[in-house]
This record gives C-alpha cells, structure tokens and sequence, in this order.
C-alpha cells in the first residue's frame, strides 16, 4: 500500500538554483536550523516563515540546479516540507535531497495546474490529485523508498546493519 497525504500548495517557478534555495552567506551559520529563516529568500524573504510542516512545493523545471551545497535538501526539510515536485531536478540536488530523506517527485503538468495555497493529495508512486484531476507520478524503487523511509541514507545504512 502506498503512503497517501494531502498539502498545501506553495508554487516557485523553472530554475530554482541552491543559492536561492540558501543563500551563500547563510552556510557560515551553525546548524540547518539557524540558516530556516534565510531559505529563498533572495526570491521571497517572507516564504520561510510562511511554510508549514506538511506543506509541499510544486516548481518548474530544474530545481536545485546550481552548487551541490548538501545545506539546500536539508534546510527545505527542516522547513518541514513534505515533498518538493517539480518538472525536473538537478541531478546533484536529486540525489542529496534523497540522502538526506526528502521526497521528490517529477511531474511536468502539475506546476501549471495548481495555484498557491491549493490542496493536493499525493499517493507517493502513484499519482497526485489536484482540483479533481489526477496527475500520475512514477514510482519510486524500493531502495529509495527504504532511505526515504528511514529519514535518510545514514539512518537507512544504520539500520540495515542492525545499528538503530
């Protein structure tokens, strides 16, 4: 059975690069926690303080693209968001957002079919409803289900070898 929720809407354009996502300036600060307050906001200042836990993401093409900063999968997740979708996904930022257990999802039709503050439901690997239509989403292999499970590769690793 797959893991089935629904969330609120927030919607950010193609090309959302991780000096957006972070800004260089904030990675000097100690924890992910300390730099939440500062995530996007070269391109809205006010969204950090806006989001919510269980909120999710709908973005254009290429999101993450940019550095490889581990900090942008993180601080997006310390946020509380539940899921990033997008068109597509810098390939770097695809694979340290899965590290670090955050969901993402391709999906090229939502972005266009929903507005901020919208509520969508999403049924991970099957599809998303969104204002009574259905956009269907890959599923994901269960290797990545197991890290994302386990809140990220380190804490899947740790219990796969009898550790946690």
């Amino acid at each position: 059975m797959s893991e089935k929720f629904k969330a609120r809407v927030w919607v950010l354009g193609d090309d959302i690069d991780t000096d957006i996502i972070i800004p260089t300036e904030y990675l000097a600060l100690k924890t992910v926690e300390d730099m939440k307050p500062y995530a996007f906001s070269p391109l809205r200042p006010e969204l950090a303080g806006q989001i919510l836990p269980g909120d999710i993401i709908v973005a254009g093409k290429n999101f993450g693209c940019g550095s490889s900063r581990e900090q942008a999968p993180e601080v997006i997740k310390a946020l509380g968001i539940r899921c990033v979708v997008a068109g597509s996904f810098a390939r770097i930022f695809f694979r340290n957002a899965i590290n670090n257990g955050l969901l993402l999802i391709e999906n090229a039709d939502l972005h266009d079919a929903v507005k901020e503050g919208d509520e969508v439901e999403v049924e991970v690997g099957v599809k998303i409803t969104a204002g009574g239509r259905d956009f269907p989403i890959p599923s994901l292999p269960d290797n990545l289900l197991e890290i994302l499970n386990a809140g990220g590769l380190v804490k899947a690793m740790r219990r796969r070898n009898g550790l946690e």
